[in-house]
């Protein structure tokens, strides 16, 4: 009975070592354990490549457990159940019943036993250190995956006919999610892996990724800009008045851009008494509006320009964007020490919130904790209730979209200004 129990044991062991390797490897993260294997651990290598084949992998685990299993049942069963049958026929009330009590005690024994020694530690070791045991079973797994490629084999055809019969063939889709890429920076920043301030900023860039330039330019009412036929005193109180650094060069209209000046260049010319502004005008770069907000980190690299006209289908002037206002829209605002530090949102008291009409869409979801705002036609909250309305709104006029109710309060120009939003 001794050695009926021994092997019996040792069944149960081998059975949560392959539970363990199947879950060490199906869990372990990718990444890391690319960082491994590109650190010379062969085993984190085979490891990745049997997760590549999770068919081949996973039908080889599961003709292992299975076997096992059974086994175990069937072994335990016929050779422990009959010396706990003759202990229990010692007791004259239990002697009739001894066969079926003792092979009832015998399978509930061993299902306890298969499911803590064979399931539960080895599961919970694996869930612990998953790269770590990946790589480490990774060795003996790919062995027994090359012994059990016929049986797999047939196993996988067998797999694909059934899959076949319910319209279900085809690889389901891997690919990871934004949702699921914030999911698991908001569970790192819950660990501690990540600082709220970090969370911040991965998150922003999430949010660049998916704008259009003309969600991150600074529209063409909002540029300021210098004329050529000004005299110099007026530029020079134009630069002063403004706080920027760069400035589109016309010729009497926005629309007329001869290129960009710097500060240095004007400050240059002021110096040496020149007054020839188009000569030191800088060549900018000229942009669709559709192109997207991140292609233009590339291009300002590629370029060495810092200033980007953006212009619409007809040519004509929409806005500019700068490094600067890609910094923004990843990190936030970035007040100087005369402005205010707010971002265009202020919560009041009854929870409501006083929004910039310009605000762009996304920081407005967010805000309000909206799940998704975005549209393909409008980038800004303005752009969203001209969208809704059809017309240029009146200051009273609202719309109720995505659970809030967004009033007009204020407009300057045909510009929508400032936006209550509060819950209807």
């Amino acid at each position: 009975m001794v050695v009926s129990l021994v092997i019996v044991l040792v069944l149960i062991v081998l059975n949560g070592f392959f539970a363990m390797s199947e879950l060490a490897i199906v869990s372990a993260k990718r990444p890391r354990l690319e960082i491994m294997a590109k650190a010379g651990n062969g085993g984190a290598a085979r490891a990745l490549r049997l997760a590549e084949d999770p068919t081949g992998f996973l039908s080889t685990v599961q003709i292992g457990i299975t076997l096992i299993g059974i086994f175990a049942g069937a072994y335990s069963g016929a050779t422990l159940s009959a010396p706990i049958a003759e202990a229990l026929r010692g007791v004259p009330a239990l002697a009739k019943i001894a066969n079926p009590l003792a092979f009832g005690i015998v399978v509930v024994a061993t299902t306890y036993v298969s499911l803590i020694i064979g399931e539960l530690v080895p599961k919970r070791l694996a869930l612990r250190n998953a790269e770590g045991l990946a790589a480490t079973v990774s060795g003996p797994m790919a062995v027994l995956a090359t012994i059990g490629k016929p049986v797999v084999w047939f196993l996988r055809i067998s797999t694909e006919a059934v899959l076949g019969l319910l319209r279900a063939r085809g690889e389901a889709p891997s690919a990871v999610t934004e949702e699921e890429v914030k999911a698991m920076i908001a569970e790192g920043t819950d660990a501690g892996v990540f600082h709220a301030a970090e969370r911040e900023l991965l998150e922003g860039v999430i949010r660049f990724a998916d704008r259009p330039v003309k969600g991150v330019m600074v529209p063409r009412h909002a540029i300021s800009w210098l004329d050529v036929n000004d005299p110099m005193d007026t530029i020079l109180l134009e630069v002063l008045s403004s706080g920027h650094s760069r400035f589109p060069l016309c010729d009497g209209e926005v629309d007329e851009v001869l290129g960009y000046l710097h500060v240095k260049d004007i400050l240059q010319l002021t110096v040496s008494g020149g007054t020839d502004l188009r000569a030191a005008a800088r060549e900018p770069l000229y942009v669709g509006e559709t192109i997207q907000a991140l292609r233009m980190i590339e291009l300002f690299r590629s370029s060495g320009t810092h200033i980007a006209i953006v212009v619409d289908e007809y040519g004509s002037l929409e806005g500019l964007v700068t490094p600067t206002d890609i910094l923004t829209a990843i990190a936030g605002d970035l007040p100087d020490h005369d402005e205010s530090d707010e971002d265009g949102a202020v919560q009041r008291e009854d929870g409501s919130w006083l929004l910039d009409g310009s605000l762009p869409i996304d920081q407005v979801a967010r805000h309000l904790e909206v799940e998704d705002m975005s549209s393909n036609d409008f980038v800004t909250l303005a752009g969203m209730i001209i969208e809704e309305l059809g017309h240029i709104p009146i200051p009273g006029e609202s719309v109720t979209l995505h659970g809030w109710r967004f009033e007009v309060i204020d407009l300057d120009g045909r510009r929508i200004d400032k936006v209550l939003a509060r819950r209807p």
